[in-house]
């Protein structure tokens, strides 16, 4: 009975959340028309436009901190160095420093280049254009986030810029090149991202977590894998976090990373070997010698992601802005600062109303992430975006962070199959030992570090022919433990499917909304 009564009220609860949820959003929508009804004027032409242009813009404003915040703190949140309260305060405070500080004064109207404007009519079917693409890209972010599916928001305002385009244009208008480029990334992002996370998660476990002696190991691996992250940060903040208020080369943007990784390396050695001589010799002590650095890693990408992807909810309305007010087309347009500060506020309030349920999908469902696996996770991301401004690849943070995630679980699968392997030599070359003294065997093997199993299982093929007889329960549980999954499958298809039609829906959705448009609004 208990049951029965718990039930509907937390039904009711939740329902009333939505509510809540809800009632802000629109508030915000409605304060947004307030707003730029009193600053911007309600003529019937253009005021008009511009209002319900703000209002379209921060509607894709929320959505974007609905959906793609997400992959800079989720990793953070599931791994426990932040709580879900701090997360979306810290996540919130530095995308909108991001937007604001560096933001930059001016955008591209046409979002990486994926049609020529030049083949446009006129202005006003240019802004009923980008009008489209903008409120297409938002019903499609709002739609993956409902899904529970953590989508690229830059892909989803260049399919709405496309379809619309081609449905104002033609299927001449698009730059079908570029369209290339972009298709690959949703191959090169998540895989870069996924083999660099990898990477330097076995990095930590071959150099640390696979010693006896696991504190003497941090003592020197930890400073030297802050100083990479420090360099790594760095040098990604220099070209793509303040690349619109400081213009600076690829090799100035290293050199100045490096002096900053050595003097970060300088400072927290003491740090790491103090804190360190305090712990126990377990992975647990040293998973907590990376909280500080991850939590400054989630700051880092969050200040980043708001000085580039606020662009996707401004650009467009910087676009109509200017085409209202000069009565031109143009490939660049000034942002005014009330449309910086519409995208800024619009991202930490879908941020804090919608962003949690992405945060729990990156960060604890694809795959179990402790500190460690999430320190990897935001250290691939900047260093795939370095490599990828350098070789002019267009690749997604989202999905450069969604492959990290799953690089690392699909990591600590291969590794558990291994140790399963080499579970299974002992197993073939053990003799006449009773279960206990087996278990007693593979404990050893599991606290040795990686040389000396190795040397273990030498030992046992020299001197080892036999079977082991083990008993038919301890072959099944260690089955069970070997072969769970480790990297949620069902995720990854219903992600890896969201992803492939990012582009097309939000570009038919797109292309509906100017042909209703057209119908009724144009000549």
């Amino acid at each position: 009975m208990a049951e029965l009564v718990a039930r509907p009220s937390s039904a009711i609860v939740m329902r009333g959340k939505d509510i809540v949820r809800l009632s802000a959003g629109l508030t915000f929508l409605i304060g947004i028309m307030f707003f730029a009804n009193i600053f911007l004027g309600t003529g019937a032409g253009s005021g008009t436009m511009l209002i319900l242009a703000a209002m379209v813009g921060g509607y894709m404003a929320m959505n974007i901190g609905a959906n793609d915040v997400a992959n800079n703190v989720g990793p953070s949140v599931g791994s426990g160095a932040l709580t879900m309260t701090s997360a979306i305060i810290m996540a919130a405070t530095f995308e909108i420093a991001g937007a604001l500080i560096a933001g930059g004064d001016v955008v591209s109207t046409i979002k990486k280049g994926i049609i020529d404007p030049s083949t446009i009519a006129d202005s006003a079917t240019f802004i009923w254009l980008m009008l489209a693409a903008l409120f297409a890209g938002a019903i499609w972010l709002n739609i993956a986030t409902v899904l529970g599916a953590p989508v690229s928001t830059t892909h989803s305002i260049v399919g709405g810029v496309l379809g619309a385009g081609i449905a104002a244009g033609g299927w001449q208008i698009a730059k079908w090149d570029t369209m290339g480029l972009i298709a690959a990334s949703w191959v090169i992002s998540p895989v870069l991202g996924g083999l660099i996370s990898a990477l330097f998660l076995y990095l930590i476990k071959r150099t640390i977590i696979y010693q006896t002696e696991l504190i003497a190991s941090a003592k020197r691996i930890v400073p030297f894998l802050i100083a990479i992250m420090a360099w790594a940060f760095i040098t990604y903040i220099s070209i793509k976090g303040l690349k619109k208020l400081w213009q600076i080369d690829f090799t100035s943007a290293l050199l100045i990373g490096f002096i900053g990784a050595l003097l970060v390396a300088i400072t927290v050695k003491p740090m790491i070997v103090h804190a360190a001589g305090k712990m126990q010799n377990d992975r647990e002590s040293i998973n907590q010698l990376f909280t500080i650095p991850l939590i400054f890693a989630a700051a880092l990408l969050s200040f980043a992601h708001g000085a580039n992807d606020v662009a996707n909810a401004v650009g467009p309305l910087a676009a109509i802005n200017d085409a209202l007010t000069s009565g031109g087309i143009s490939t660049k347009a000034a942002i005014p600062l009330w449309a910086m500060i519409v995208g800024a506020m619009g991202i930490a309030l879908g941020l804090a109303l919608y962003g949690p349920k992405l945060i729990r999908t990156v960060g604890s469902e694809i795959t179990h992430l402790d500190k460690m696996r999430a320190f990897c996770i935001a250290l691939a991301a900047a260093i795939t975006v370095i490599i990828a401004s350098q070789l002019k690849l267009p690749v997604s943070s989202t999905h450069i962070a969604i492959g990290g995630v799953f690089g690392v679980g699909f990591l600590r699968e291969y590794l558990d199959a291994n140790v399963e392997r080499m579970v299974s030599e002992i197993h073939d070359r053990i003799e006449g030992h009773d279960p206990k003294d087996v278990r007693t065997f593979l404990a050893e093997f599991d606290a040795a570090s990686i040389a000396d199993k190795g040397a273990m299982i030498k030992n046992l093929k020299k001197n080892g022919s036999a079977k082991l007889h083990l008993a038919k329960k301890d072959r099944k549980d260690l089955r069970k433990v070997y072969r769970k999954e480790l990297a949620k499958r069902s995720l990854l298809f219903r992600i890896a499917s969201a992803w492939l039609v990012t582009v097309p829906v939000s570009g038919c959705l797109a292309a509906l909304i100017f042909y209703a448009i057209r119908g009724f609004m144009l000549p």
